[in-house]
């Protein structure tokens, strides 16, 4: 067996450490990152009774729409406006601060088995410590990989979606504003329109941070998550999706929950975006000792010994999947061919 020289050994120590001190770092960042949480948090609920308080307002006034001054119209409706558009706006910086939160504290547990490892390493023999971090280093670089295919598909969604529609309707403000003194006929139908088009980016903004990160999922956990989500998947997609459960309904640890949820979220997603699917069948069973899930398809399918073993596997999160369900002592079944749809089962330990 290979013996690795002093040099190779002052390396390594010298990664580990890298690794405790920015251990130590990233444990600092994710105490920061909470209180921006508890501050962000205490400013939506604040915004939301705001924007409660101005719909109540608004509604007294359309109550009343002949008899109100415009002026007392048009600041109904401003503020109305704002208020939503600045809570819109902290509801999804609080998102991403809990997103920013898990990524980091899952950093921060890869950094603590990293630095579990190289002790382990250092006991063991140099070989054997050579191959570990080799491993280590590989997960690392695919969790890297997939987390920015998330960070894009996220930042395509906003663009498309949220973005767009409060530019709409900052153009749509504008124009009642000009209608107000020339044409009030018009600029009640122009705040009609507003009105609808308010209601319609808010369930967009809604749907969108029901995919980013469900708050139901800590409240309720992974079953009335997945049955909400299979439901607005199906309005938004335009595909027949159906969610069947079976076992005994209750909670398990919040990692696995999400392990759970996370999964079928992207492998519904694959089904649509890669296999151009129009049905989907949802499975998940829960018994005392395990969860086990199903997703199957009726999209394009892929030949499964060539996807496994080429760039598309990274593509479609495959490789990703099976190391984290490995990682959590499960297992995962991929079963798909050209033509047939796809059908991936997996199971986790949960007792």
């Amino acid at each position: 067996m290979a013996v690795a020289s002093g040099s190779d050994n002052e390396s390594f120590a010298r990664f580990l450490e890298e690794c405790a001190r920015e251990y130590e770092q990233t444990q600092r960042e994710l105490k920061e990152i909470d209180l921006f949480i508890q501050q962000t948090t205490a400013e939506v609920e604040r915004l939301a009774q705001r924007n409660t308080q101005a719909t109540n307002r608004l509604r007294q006034i359309e109550a009343a729409l002949d008899t109100v001054p415009r002026q007392d119209i048009k600041e109904a409706y401003t503020t109305v406006l704002n208020t939503q558009q600045r809570l819109f706006t902290m509801r999804g910086q609080l998102e991403k601060l809990q997103s920013n939160q898990q990524n980091i504290s899952r950093y921060l547990e890869l950094l603590h088995k990293i630095l579990e490892l190289g002790a382990q390493t250092v006991r063991g023999t140099q070989e054997e410590g050579k191959a570990e971090a080799e491993t280590a280093q590989t997960f690392v670089i695919r969790v890297i990989e997939a987390q920015e295919r998330e960070r894009q598909r996220l930042s395509r969604q906003i663009h498309d979606g949220p973005a767009q529609s409060l530019t709409n309707l900052i153009l749509q403000a504008e124009i009642c504003e000009r209608f107000f003194e020339s044409d009030p006929e018009r600029a009640r139908a122009e705040l009609a329109n507003l009105r609808a088009a308010v209601a319609a980016t808010f369930q967009k903004v809604r749907g969108f941070i029901l995919s980013l990160r469900p708050m139901m999922l800590d409240d309720l956990g992974v079953v009335p998550t997945l049955r909400r989500y299979v439901e607005t998947f199906s309005e938004n997609k335009g595909v027949s999706a159906r969610l069947i459960v079976t076992g005994k309904e209750r909670r398990f640890a919040s990692h696995k929950e999400v392990t759970v949820f996370r999964l079928i979220q992207e492998l519904m997603d694959n089904a649509v975006e890669y296999g151009h699917a129009t049905n989907i069948q949802i499975s998940l069973d829960l018994t005392d000792e395990l969860a086990r899930a199903s997703v199957e398809d009726n999209g394009s399918g892929f030949d499964l010994s060539d996807t496994l073993t080429s760039p598309d596997a990274d593509r479609l999160g495959l490789r990703t999947m099976r190391e984290r369900v490995e990682m959590l002592g499960g297992r995962i079944h991929f079963d798909s061919a050209l033509g047939r749809g796809t059908k991936v089962g997996f199971e986790l330990p949960v007792g």
